[in-house]
């Protein structure tokens, strides 16, 4: 399932950072970018619209006004405020607004109320639970698991165990990095769950955010690993498992 979603926000600056953390989640899909919420409201008259990220201060129909007049009609769809002034949250519960993100948010904060809007609108719709149809990990079937599926929006992606540089857990999200592409592959699923259905002799979580390729190490210290450029921090409970394979380097 895919959302359809429009950023509202007369700051052109806080417009595009919000299109661009849209577009680069899976399940969102940007139909379209305003500065004013009087545009915004024929929009989304005019088509289906799952989310409406929205500014709160605007100059012609400020967000509040807006979400009143959505939550009037049948088919209204969830607003995630977006503000710089925590004043108007009292506001935004009032109107029955799905989320509050205060601005300067980070990508982590926007994924968790992405994933809360999906989860509401799923309901809503009475589909299938996110575990069936969101991204999810699953090892291949062949005999000697040297690659693994993505499930990444409604398709699976394949991956080669061999491509995997390092993979960064976020919350309810794994970015898996890879060696053939600039861009990190996004899948909904926990880390914990992908560290299961990874080979131990071939990866080994370093840090509770980290699983990194032990063969694409460039190098290492006791407290740290370096593959590339990155350099990620080895975590206080994982730094005795990571000193014994040191151990046999050394």
């Amino acid at each position: 399932m895919t959302l359809n979603c429009i950023a509202v926000d007369d700051e052109p600056l806080a417009l595009g950072l919000v299109c661009k953390l849209i577009e680069q989640t899976p399940f969102l899909h940007l139909v379209g970018r305003y500065s004013s919420a009087v545009a915004a409201l024929e929009s989304i008259q005019a088509r289906k619209i799952d989310v409406v990220f929205l500014d709160i201060q605007m100059s012609d129909l400020n967000g509040i006004e807006l979400a009143r007049i959505l939550a009037k009609g049948s088919e209204a769809p969830q607003v995630i405020f977006t503000t710089a002034f925590n004043q108007f949250a009292l506001e935004g519960y009032k109107v029955d607004a799905l989320d509050y993100l205060l601005k300067p948010f980070n990508y982590e904060e926007f994924l968790r109320a992405a994933t809360k809007a999906y989860r509401r609108v799923e309901a809503l719709n009475k589909v299938a639970p996110v575990a069936a149809v969101a991204p999810e990990a699953g090892k291949a079937g062949d005999a000697d698991g040297e690659y693994l599926f993505l499930k990444v929006e409604y398709q699976l992606i394949r991956v080669a165990l061999d491509d995997i540089l390092y993979i960064e857990g976020l919350k309810d999200y794994v970015k898996v990095h890879l060696k053939t592409r600039e861009k990190a592959i996004l899948s909904l699923t926990s880390l914990k769950a992908l560290e299961e259905k990874l080979p131990p002799k071939r990866f080994m979580r370093v840090h509770r955010s980290f699983i990194v390729s032990l063969d694409k190490i460039t190098s290492m210290t006791r407290n740290s690993v370096q593959i590339g450029k990155t350099v990620i921090t080895v975590g206080d409970q994982y730094r005795d498992a990571f000193g014994h394979f040191i151990g046999k380097w050394t």
